[in-house]
């Protein structure tokens, strides 16, 4: 059950939020080849002066990511995830590339818990809810 958590320096709409969180979960089940049922998003949106990187003038605005997921994924497919995610920030909430971070954090599947159940460790193809 990944936890996708972003958090922005401006103020969105709701179409903005409804049409960034439906891509983020599209993408990250056809990255890491999984259902969508399972995968949380937060959105977290601060005024201009609350997040800053380091690079980034300080009116730019700031997109910052904490991916948690399940160990297992290669690399390579946090890597095309990070990427996908940044061209994502860049074309729906209009956040320059240069000021996105990611962080991804792995966890055992036994790290996530839902009422019914809590994870196993990651297979390929899996649907984590069955």
């Amino acid at each position: 059950m990944p936890h996708l958590q972003f958090e922005v320096n401006k103020a969105l709409t709701q179409k903005t939020k409804e049409d960034f969180a439906q891509q983020i979960r599209e993408t990250f089940s056809e990255v890491m080849q999984t259902g969508t049922e399972h995968i949380a998003i937060s959105l977290r949106e601060y005024e201009k002066y609350n997040l800053t990187i380091g690079r980034a003038n300080p009116n730019d605005d700031i997109c910052l990511m904490n991916l948690d997921i399940r160990e297992g994924r290669s690399l390579e497919k946090r890597r095309e995830l990070a990427l996908r995610y940044m061209s994502i920030v860049r074309d729906i909430l209009n956040v320059e590339n240069k000021n996105q971070y990611i962080t991804f954090t792995q966890h055992s599947g036994e790290d996530f818990h839902l009422i019914e159940k809590y994870l196993a460790s990651w297979q390929k193809g899996e649907d984590p809810l069955a």
